[in-house]
């Protein structure tokens, strides 16, 4: 079988290596990967024929020799209206209905079916990943889809769903007590140990290029066009910098003639990207305090990849909102009654939209995880 080879990049150092080393970042500033890899065309007329996954994009993706071992059926979630109205409509995109209940599974397929190829090259040992949850459980799915082992880190207290849910695909789960930054740096102490492939849906950039098929299922979805606004939240920036990458992907090809907006959103109790963007700034300003907040998912202190988040938003002339606590559990609670129940990290997007000035034509939000694996926020 024909394998093309793509490559690391470091974005800041320009430092490369070979994607099938398991070194997990930029050995000069330890910085996240990029991938030397950029999506060719898709033909709207041929999609309809093709299978009903993420892998109808597969013009558009690095090489995965192995992904049809891998995959689950990810993919191809509905996309509903929430609000019709003259000054602006909104839709929101139903990714909790993945097969781990979350959009991470977009991400998590694809660092599995790399996995997998390590694997039979005999370079890969185990798979290490940190988690606030969602991230785990899907890595943890995707890994006994591929019949590897994984050790998923997870922050001291998270949902108890969560870490069942982990358990239950077989992976071994490691409580870190203190922050998510915390459960950061024990993962990748592991991740530097002999044989370690460190599935990091951020650092890794395999996970991106899982993500961005998120902007080519709205694509197609509205027949070869893109909402006017793409709402996002942003924690890490895992679904804001795919939504980047496939923009810039589907311009380049021809494919659209403009852009959308991306509007990012923070939970206001951590939301170091918004002020950063509201301060003019290209890097974080400092890391944000870890204070407590419902939105447990993108409560990110210092995001490894804020510079290209900030950049990706003023691109496409964005900005960032944010949500209070109260916010959260109203949208929640609003969502569940129209037959939504999403997990509380899930409807900030949805909380943002109801608070800020209707934009207008088509926005969409993500519904990003589904309200099981919390429960309902009190």
């Amino acid at each position: 079988m024909l394998i093309v080879m793509t490559s690391y990049l470091c974005p800041r150092c320009r430092v490369d290596s070979p994607t099938d080393a398991l070194t997990w970042c930029c050995p000069k500033c330890r910085g996240p990967w990029d991938l030397e890899f950029t999506g060719g065309p898709v033909s709207l007329l041929s999609l309809a024929s093709r299978r009903n996954s993420l892998w109808r994009y597969e013009e558009a993706l690095p090489p995965m020799p192995y992904a049809p071992e891998v995959t689950l059926g990810e993919g191809r979630t509905p996309l509903v209206p929430l609000l019709e109205g003259e000054e602006g409509s909104v839709s929101a995109k139903l990714d909790f209905l993945m097969p781990t209940l979350s959009f991470k599974d977009r991400g998590a397929v694809m660092l599995a079916a790399h996995a997998l190829r390590l694997a039979r090259n005999g370079t890969l040992r185990r798979i290490v990943a940190d988690s606030s949850g969602n991230a785990g459980t899907a890595i943890a799915a995707y890994a006994a889809r591929a019949g590897l082992d994984a050790l998923v880190y997870v922050p001291e207290g998270t949902s108890p769903k969560k870490l069942e849910q982990i358990r239950a695909h077989g992976a071994r789960v490691v409580e870190v007590p203190g922050d998510r930054e915390a459960t950061a740096r024990a993962a990748r102490a592991a991740a530097d140990e002999p044989g370690t492939f460190y599935a990091s849906h951020v650092h890794n950039p395999y996970f991106l290029h899982g993500t961005k098929t998120y902007v080519y299922e709205l694509w197609e979805e509205l027949g070869g066009r893109l909402p006017d606004t793409v709402v996002v939240p942003a924690g890490n920036g895992t679904l804001l910098l795919g939504a980047a990458l496939a923009l810039d992907e589907l311009h380049r090809n021809g494919l659209v003639d403009r852009l959308p907006a991306l509007v990012a959103v923070q939970a206001e109790a951590v939301s170091p990207l918004a002020a950063a963007f509201h301060a003019g700034a290209d890097e974080l300003l400092g890391p944000a305090p870890a204070r407590p907040t419902l939105a447990e998912g993108i409560a990110i202190p210092a995001p490894p990849r804020a510079h290209q988040i900030l950049r990706a938003v003023r691109a496409t002339g964005g900005t960032f909102l944010t949500v209070t606590e109260d916010q959260i559990r109203s949208a929640q609670r609003e969502l569940a009654g129209r037959g939504l129940f999403v997990e509380s990290t899930g409807v900030a997007c949805w909380a943002a939209v109801r608070a800020a000035a209707r934009r207008p034509g088509l926005t969409v939000v993500p519904l990003c995880g589904a309200g099981a694996k919390t429960g309902l926020a009190h």
